[in-house]
Formats: structure tokens, C-alpha cells, sequence
């Protein structure tokens, strides 16, 4: 019985830490897409 709620605990901590490293690697896409917006509006700006 331990060893089958060891497994499960495992199991469980996996995913939710696997849903934190998603959520941080799609802001930090989020900010690159924000700072290239920005260098191209700059950039047209001085055109």
C-alpha cells in the first residue's frame, strides 16, 4: 500500500512540476515575441 501511494505521489508531483516548466518556457517565448515587436516598430519608425 505505501509503495502504491509512493508511486502516486510521484506521479502527481511530475505533472504539476511538467505544468510550471511549460507555463515559464511560454513566457518566456511571450517576452522574445514582445522585445522583436518592439525592435520592429522601432525600426519602422525611423524608416
Amino acid at each position: 500500500m505505501n509503495k502504491l501511494l509512493a508511486m502516486i505521489l510521484l506521479v502527481a508531483m511530475s505533472g504539476l512540476s511538467g505544468c510550471n516548466t511549460i507555463e515559464g518556457a511560454g513566457k518566456d517565448i511571450q517576452s522574445g515575441g514582445d522585445a522583436v515587436s518592439d525592435t520592429a516598430r522601432d525600426v519602422k519608425k525611423e524608416m
